[in-house]
């Protein structure tokens, strides 16, 4: 049903003329920068990525032209591939060594909530086909939409389940860490972005090399998300081992991220928006009903092992692990415990997010 009537919707609207491609391109950049900074000023977490995405959503709506051509599409994947690298360090993976039982049962659960979510979702056609499950898969919600694109879900639809969550998880973790901080908890400190580093050609060059090895990879081999995998694989390795290092600095970030938010937002037209406002109710349930299992779960770890409620919280949340991480860095908390759990969540999905999404499809009679 719901496929048919995605099929069936008419397009975005296609006026007579639509003005030259560069002039659509530059009303696009300057919009996301609107958004962008707007978002940013209020403290909305990935916002440069969700402004860049709006701005994109706003211009198809309407009508447009143009598209992210597959070569700045896989470097950006490469770029998320690189930052995903940096953030696994020889620290997070030592934490998650000493307790690492509870790290993975604790991801377990949290997966196989999601996993039962999204399936009922998908068998109740609030979203088609495996959309639901990619949708509700818990953290990395930048990998989700791209691994889903290439696994033949709707990466639309997946990244407006994706994002939303992240925000409500952000608002939540944000509101909790604000009014919930232990008195013997130690005092965090706050981290200001610097936008333009000093390049560091030693650490930035690496980068740049990877992010070519991603366009390599999106160009000649047929890998599913093999430009954000394999670039984030090999930088992984070579992190742990101390081999190299990757200077990310904001502004190189940002690029990334408009380009995946405009891969996004231009997919949409009129009747993926009106699919996505009619489901938003049940959407919305299911982050609802996702959070407070997870809640749940962090008051078995407070209550059980006497960890920090925030801290447990913040462990156990399913939003990205970007926003996560920066609200924790500006808390009073167990920083090193929560970016293991997030870390560890987010390699387990971003490994086994194709079986499990092809099990729950199976499990629940849905198919793309």
């Amino acid at each position: 049903m719901t496929d048919d009537v995605l099929a069936r919707a008419p397009d975005a609207a296609t006026p007579g003329r639509r003005p030259p491609a560069a002039i659509q391109w530059l009303a696009l950049l300057a919009l996301s920068i609107l958004i962008g900074g707007a978002l940013e000023l209020v403290g909305m977490p990935a916002a440069m990525l969700l402004g860049p995405m709006i701005a994109a959503i706003l211009l198809a709506v309407r009508g447009t032209s143009i598209a992210v051509s597959p070569v700045p599409y896989s470097a950006a994947q490469a770029a998320i591939g690189c930052l995903v690298a940096a953030a696994i360090t020889p620290q997070i993976l030592s934490t998650f060594l000493l307790d690492w039982p509870l790290y993975v049962g604790v991801v377990l659960a949290v997966i196989a909530a999601s996993s039962v979510l999204g399936g009922l979702m998908s068998r109740w056609h609030v979203l088609p086909g495996t959309t639901a499950v990619w949708g509700t898969s818990p953290g990395a919600a930048t990998a989700m939409v791209v691994m889903a694109d290439a696994f033949g879900a709707d990466a639309r639809l997946v990244g407006f389940m994706q994002y939303l969550r992240v925000i409500l998880v952000a608002i939540a973790a944000a509101l909790m860490a604000r009014f919930w901080i232990s008195d013997d908890a130690p005092a965090a400190t706050a981290q200001v972005a610097v936008w333009f580093p000093t390049l560091v050609w030693e650490h930035f060059g690496p980068t740049l090399a990877f992010v070519g090895l991603g366009v390599l990879v999106g160009r000649f081999l047929a890998i599913p998300a093999g430009p954000l995998l394999v670039p984030m694989a090999i930088g992984v390795a070579l992190n742990l081992a101390g081999y190299v290092e990757f200077q990310l600095p904001e502004w190189f970030l940002v690029l990334g991220y408009g380009v995946l938010g405009w891969k996004i937002g231009l997919g949409f037209d009129r009747a993926v928006l009106a699919h996505a406002w009619h489901a938003l109710p049940r959407i919305v349930g299911s982050i609802l009903i996702l959070m407070t299992f997870c809640a749940g779960l962090a008051a078995l770890l407070h209550v059980g092992l006497g960890i920090d409620p925030v801290t447990a919280y913040l462990a156990t949340s399913p939003g990205g692990m970007d926003s996560i991480a920066i609200i924790a860095a500006s808390t009073r908390v167990d920083l090193p415990f929560v970016m293991a759990l997030q870390t560890v969540r987010f390699v387990i999905v971003l490994v086994a997010g194709p079986p499990i999404a092809r099990f729950v499809a199976r499990r629940f009679g849905v198919r793309d």
